[in-house]
């Protein structure tokens, strides 16, 4: 079996709910996740619950379509 081109180094700090901070590779500062309004709704939240913020699935999303 040949060796893995790229091991992906991540650490989440999970901070209070929804809110976290991914620690990413050639990235100085932290990246915040949560949710927003959508999202939130989905999970049984109310709207302005949590300050909105990009989830995990947007970025997933946005990583593909690069």
């Amino acid at each position: 079996m040949a060796q893995p081109a790229y091991v992906s180094r991540v650490r989440i700090e999970r901070l209070e709910g929804s809110l976290r901070h991914a620690f990413l590779p050639a990235e100085r500062e932290p990246v915040t996740f949560s949710v927003h309004d959508e999202v939130a709704e989905h999970y049984g939240r109310k709207p302005g619950e949590y300050e909105p913020r990009a989830t995990t699935l947007d970025y997933l999303v946005a990583a593909a379509a690069g």
